[in-house]
């Protein structure tokens, strides 16, 4: 097995990301690159799209929404993404699991004793649209002295329901009570895979994220066990050494890039991929900057790249965007980093 150091996993992560450079590949191909896109806050979806993508603009994204090629829903770690419709398709039932166990914690189970929310959802959405505001007021009425947001939200978990377009185009900061929702088949005019497949999305995971390790793509996904379903596909996949010693898969087909490829410097929305997609992140952040960027409350900091590596934090002060950097810049880096602040606000503005 080869041995990888920190640099090479850094070099690998950000090119399967299209952080080395920008690509032309179009929005859609680098969502389904990308497995899904983190977008419990819409807006930084547009960001993370920018930041990869040679000229993307919002309309781009939007478009795809409208046409229902994407669509927006609870997913991994039964978290909002975007994710292209075919593989909502697939996945979502591969990752139902994780939202039945959320939907099973205390904050639901103690408002739903006795009820089959599944079964009450997709009575009360007959195939239709509903806003959040309206499915929850239906269910308070049904059950008095319950919480119809709660009631509610543990429908969304039991059920592959997805967002009307509206809440995933640029501008809808927050805006989750304008939120409707609908069957995603009802949406989609195509029914939900009915056996899927953790290998498939394992093999999805390490196109993306790869060399990683079971804990990796558990802490990605929220699915458990994962370890017994990589040993079967062993014959599959390339076996390699991290820098503490443990074991990491990769694709067998898979390149890594030279370690010394240069990294250029960029800007990465709060909740990015990036930051989010292994168990052990020093490949692209130390453990005292996590601490920083990830304070706790579910909160993930917008960041910024230098040579690979989160270097600091950035914030959006109306027409400003400043700049908090963890250590000395460069000259040539805090140029470069200025460059590429001014090229976002034009975006933001847009």
């Amino acid at each position: 097995m080869t041995t990888l150091s920190l640099q090479e996993l850094n070099r690998a992560l950000l090119d399967r990301q299209f952080l080395l450079g920008r690509t032309d590949h179009t929005p859609l191909e680098v969502i389904e690159r990308l497995v899904a896109v983190q977008a419990q806050e819409p807006n930084w979806a547009h960001v993370g799209l920018w930041s990869r993508i040679h000229d993307f603009t919002h309309a781009r994204l939007t478009a795809l929404l409208e046409h229902r090629r994407v669509v927006r829903s609870g997913l991994l770690r039964s978290t909002q993404h975007l994710v292209a419709a075919d593989d909502f398709r697939r996945l979502r039932p591969v990752l139902q699991p994780v939202l039945d166990r959320t939907a099973g914690t205390p904050h639901f189970t103690r408002n739903n004793t006795g009820l089959d929310l599944a079964a009450e959802g997709l009575d009360l959405l007959a195939g239709g649209t509903l806003s959040r505001k309206e499915l929850a007021r239906r269910l308070a009425e049904r059950h008095p002295g319950r919480d119809g947001r709660i009631l509610a939200g543990e429908v969304e978990l039991r059920l592959p329901l997805v967002h009307g377009a509206a809440t995933g185009a640029w501008g809808s900061w927050g805006n989750r009570s304008a939120v409707s929702v609908t069957p995603a088949e009802a949406w989609l005019g195509q029914p939900m895979a009915t056996a899927g497949s953790a290998k498939e999305l394992i093999r999805r995971y390490l196109a993306a994220f790869g060399p990683a390790g079971v804990k990796d793509v558990q802490a990605w996904s929220g699915l458990t066990r994962l370890a017994e379903v990589v040993v079967e596909m062993r014959p599959e996949l390339r076996s390699h050494t991290g820098p503490g010693g443990e074991e990491l898969f990769d694709l067998a087909h898979a390149e890594l890039p030279d370690p010394e490829t240069p990294a250029p410097v960029r800007l990465l929305p709060a909740f990015d991929n990036a930051l989010l997609g292994h168990a052990d992140r020093t490949r692209i952040i130390s453990d005292e900057d996590r601490r920083r960027v990830m304070p706790g409350q579910a909160r993930v900091l917008p960041t910024f790249l230098v040579d690979g590596r989160v270097h600091g934090t950035w914030s959006l002060d109306g027409a400003t965007l400043r700049l908090n950097p963890f250590r000395p810049v460069s000259p040539t880096d805090w140029a470069a980093l200025e460059q590429e602040a001014d090229r976002l606000l034009n975006f933001v503005r847009g």
